[in-house]
């Protein structure tokens, strides 16, 4: 009874008194007393939100009850919560897997021991003054995508033991924890995504009947429901959301679904690897869609994951600058439709050892974006070659309605007029202050900080190189690298194709230009371009004895060509 809430128990005991005792969605076609809060309202409370990934949706390893490490990250404390907290973030989502921390049927127990370590997470969060959202996270594909279509009653009989049993569980806690029905709904079956919306139907009504009808102030809490595999670029998808909501005329209801950016470049891919117009026209579009599908109407939207696909190989797949851009856009676009966004964290941006954020400048073009917009530019680099003649460098700025009113390298003010030249949103670096940053050591030599009268800060790294060298390889489709001494440079990008025909060579053929961090990626350390995943995704789809013309494009704006040729299990790998 901590979290419970005296107001909205007064409420809950007048609905008892008042309101006859049938299903809570006929409750609510007949209902004329004022809703006890504002759904609007409480979602605007939960901007900005944060998720605790890779944790508690984690799978049981069988050696340990209470596997919350097992992908990497330490033991949730308080004082993360409370950090989290203290980072402006004002919810925080709970992803949950149940699938082996349940008992055997019918009653498919949840490991109390695992349900308390939720209770404490739980627990600090609301302490914290964090609105809570928790959800069935990985069962959607580890056993319902494939469950609800082949092994029906089975698979729902679960899902409603779990539902059953935490809405017993949490039905005296306070409305600022929330319920998700199901994480990316998903369903393997024959009938395509029609099937699939059937499903999810079904799932939710279910959901949404045991939720009410379980008493406490559950017959109050907001309940998060997903669109089909939480995906908004389909207007189907999104409709039938809105069909399901206005169906239950329930004032308490928040729709919700994720995103992840334009594909090609979220995963550096097809040469997006940059935040060009389409990457900024999918952003607006799809958050269009669902405000003016639910937000006009009065209901509110949730993308309860955002971030870049390519961080599920590093989040050095998306070049620095460009990544800024994407969050500086999205976050802003998403914060002026009054649409909550909760940033997807599983530990690779608020590190959970040192509670610091490993990459500060993304935190603070994030936390900038709650407020307004920042200034950007077209890049965050400076390539400088070395031994050549200096000349000056210009950079496009993107103010965003900002002014420019210092740039800065280290502690020191540079003089406009001297050392840069300011005329409408092109800055010039001239060619005296650029000679100061050169040395003899190759690669990154300063950095120039612009800031701003509004917004985060933009930074300009700057490089010292020379021309990347290749050289000659041989080896194994399963341990096959290319030296490449990078001499300060950076890889943007690598093309395939065969040399007979000029098509398009290696996975995901429908370009030259290959997934980065997934068939390629540099290794700045040791001086190679590696193939990830034992080579098996870039030389499994090579034909035999069929040279391959590989192109690498250099953020400096060099190019360099290498050939590579497999023969079975062998590689041959030379330069031009």
């Amino acid at each position: 009874m901590k979290y419970l809430s005296k107001l909205f128990l007064s409420v809950l005991l007048l609905f008892g008194l008042t309101l006859p005792n049938n299903s809570f969605a006929a409750e609510t076609v007949e209902r004329k007393e004022k809703p006890a809060y504002d759904i609007m309202k409480y979602a605007n409370e939960m901007q900005p939100g944060w998720n605790l990934g890779n944790t508690f949706d984690g799978f049981d390893t069988g050696k340990v009850v209470l596997d919350e490490t097992a992908w990497g990250n330490p033991l949730v404390t308080k004082e993360l919560i409370s950090k989290i907290k203290d980072q402006g973030f004002n919810s925080i989502r709970i992803p949950i897997t149940f699938d082996t921390r349940l008992g055997e049927a019918p009653e498919y127990t949840i490991n109390p021991e695992f349900l308390i370590r939720v209770d404490q997470a739980v627990n600090w969060a609301l302490e914290a003054k964090l609105k809570v959202m928790i959800n069935i996270h990985h069962d959607s594909w580890s056993w319902v995508a494939n469950g609800i279509p082949w092994n029906h009653d089975i698979t729902l009989a679960k899902f409603n033991a779990i539902w059953s049993q935490l809405s017993k569980h949490y039905k005296y806690y306070s409305t600022d924890l929330m319920f998700e029905s199901l994480n990316e709904p998903q369903f393997w079956g024959s009938g395509g995504d029609v099937e699939g919306q059937q499903f999810l139907n079904e799932l939710n009504d279910s959901f949404y009947k045991i939720v009410r009808e379980s008493k406490g102030l559950n017959n109050i809490r907001p309940l998060v429901i997903p669109t089909l595999h939480t995906n908004f670029e389909k207007q189907e998808n999104v409709d039938n959301l809105y069909n399901w909501i206005a169906k239950t005329n329930d004032p308490y209801i928040i729709s919700t679904v994720h995103y992840y950016g334009f594909w090609p470049f979220s995963v550096n891919i097809g040469g997006y690897y940059t935040f060009e117009e389409n990457s900024m026209k999918h952003i607006t579009e799809n958050i269009n869609r669902v405000y003016d599908k639910f937000i006009s109407k009065g209901i509110p939207v949730v993308i309860g994951e955002f971030g870049l696909l390519g961080f599920d190989q590093n989040t050095g797949t998306i070049q620095q600058g460009e990544k800024l851009k994407f969050f500086e856009y999205m976050i802003n676009h998403a914060e002026e439709k009054g649409i909550i966004h909760m940033l997807w964290d599983n530990g690779q941006h608020f590190n959970r050892k040192t509670l610091e954020w490993n990459d500060p400048h993304l935190y603070n073009i994030m936390a900038a974006s709650w407020k307004g917009r920042s200034s950007t530019a077209d890049t965050d680099f400076i390539f400088l070659k070395h031994g050549e003649k200096m000349t000056d460098v210009t950079r496009t700025l993107n103010l965003n309605g900002n002014k420019l009113v210092s740039l800065k390298l280290g502690k020191n003010n540079l003089v406009e007029g001297k050392d840069f030249i300011l005329e409408g949103n092109s800055l010039t670096l001239k060619a005296s202050l650029l000679s100061q940053l050169v040395s003899n050591e190759i690669g990154k030599t300063s950095v120039l900080t612009a800031a701003f009268n509004k917004g985060a800060d933009w930074y300009f790294t700057v490089y010292n190189y020379e021309t990347p060298v290749i050289k000659y390889s041989t080896g194994t489709t399963s341990n096959f690298t290319i030296p490449l001494q990078y001499n300060g440079d950076l890889l943007k990008t690598m093309e395939a194709k065969y040399v007979d025909d000029g098509s398009n060579a290696g996975p995901q053929n429908w370009t030259s230009f290959k997934e980065f961090g997934y068939a390629f990626a540099p290794n700045y350390q040791d001086n190679l371009v590696t193939f990830p995943y034992g080579n098996e995704r870039f030389f499994k789809e090579l034909k035999d004895q069929r040279e391959v013309e590989l192109t690498f494009h250099f953020w400096s704006g060099e190019t360099i060509k290498y050939f590579v040729t497999k023969d079975g299990g062998t590689v041959i790998g030379k330069s031009e």
